[in-house]
């Protein structure tokens, strides 16, 4: 077998019908160019990894990555590429959606001095309105990349677009410091390295997801904006936090209406209500973070509710803290609004740095 002059990584959750369909028309797209293709999986319950393995007989130039209580597609994309035997990487996704034919093209560009190859829907001759099956989609899409372009500049047309290319050399500096959390991981790299990159663009259709669900949904939409307020700080701010912050953020409303039901609708003691806001909040707050800040190690059965126990012990510390403040401030004659606000902020670092440590146990 000769060495790979092209390593595709595919990315994969709940692709197993979609593996060998994409790796046939990508055999067929790529011709006599020596290629292998790594799919990396997130341990997807529909046997991915299996039915992946189970092609090695007829396609000895695939390989598989199952991930193993790690989830999240940039994190996915970045051991793909350092799993890579070949000089030159591509990505793409599983579903279909990226037009493999395209790929030749896009090494002809490397080949001649481009750093990093970008498939772009938004350049003469490319289309992204036909991948989505709702206009609202299309439109959303559209906005996104409108903003990830206020912070990337003129170096792309299609920032947010899955369906890249780039030396390995260029793989190796971006893996350092991009963030691992995520699901455009391209626009993390321009972000960071555009303008010390030769970037070319392809243009493609995107089609139609032939198999399986889309991904996008709630939690992409949070992880794109944590990422987006992360870059546009420079990386200041680690887009884990922004997650917790907008969970927090959330909190706050459950917290305040708590508080104002109790202690305006039902005369409780503020001191009371403003403790009953501070646990409605710590629950709202877990079931969310577990959900969205820490879904690649999101606790599940018995491991939920221990981590649930853990996080109202570690918060409980942050809540009388925060009662003690409130009710001091509310003494003082400080607004009800005021006094509460004070107070629930008070807990919202201290939750982040412990809990992130004891309940999640992460790094």
């Amino acid at each position: 077998m000769q060495a790979p002059e092209l390593t595709i990584v595919l990315p994969a959750y709940n692709e197993s019908k979609n593996i060998k369909p994409l790796v046939d028309k990508i055999a067929q797209a790529m011709g006599s160019i020596t290629h292998e293709v790594i799919v990396v999986d997130d341990n997807s319950p529909d046997d991915t990894a299996g039915i992946t393995r189970n092609l090695v007989s007829e396609y000895p130039h695939i390989r598989c990555i199952r991930r193993i209580g790690r989830r999240g597609l940039s994190g996915a994309c970045l051991e793909g590429m350092m799993a890579a035997n070949a000089p030159v990487v591509a990505v793409m996704d599983a579903d279909m959606q990226h037009d493999e034919t395209r790929l030749p093209v896009m090494l002809d560009e490397i080949k001649n001095g481009a750093d990093l190859v970008i498939g772009s829907r938004y350049v003469d001759g490319g289309d992204h309105k036909a991948g989505f099956q709702q206009k609202s989609r299309a439109k959303g899409s559209e906005i996104a990349t409108s903003m990830a372009n206020y912070i990337t500049g003129n170096y792309t047309s299609d920032p947010m677009s899955g369906f890249f290319m780039l030396t390995r050399q260029t793989a190796d500096k971006a893996a350092e410091t991009v963030s691992k959390d995520g699901f455009k991981i391209l626009f993390d790299i321009v972000s960071r390295f555009g303008e010390n990159l030769t970037i070319k663009e392809v243009p493609f259709q995107f089609r139609e997801r032939a198999e399986g669900e889309s991904k996008l949904g709630f939690l992409v939409t949070l992880q794109f904006f944590g990422l987006l307020v992360s870059r546009f700080t420079g990386g200041l701010i680690p887009m884990r936090f922004m997650l917790y912050a907008l969970v927090g953020f959330s909190g706050l409303f459950v917290h305040m209406a708590t508080l104002f039901a109790l202690f305006y609708g039902a005369g409780v003691d503020f001191a009371v209500a403003q403790f009953a806001g501070a646990f409605a909040a710590m629950t709202s707050n877990f079931a969310l973070n577990n959900s969205v800040t820490y879904a690649h190690r999101k606790l599940k059965g018995n491991q939920f509710w221990v981590g649930l126990f853990t996080f109202y012990a570690v918060c409980s510390i942050g809540a009388l803290a925060n009662v003690s403040i409130a009710q001091s401030l509310f003494e003082l004659r400080q607004s009800t609004w005021f006094a509460g606000l004070a107070g629930a902020l008070m807990n919202t670092v201290f939750n982040y740095a412990v809990t992130k440590l004891v309940t999640w146990r992460d790094t």
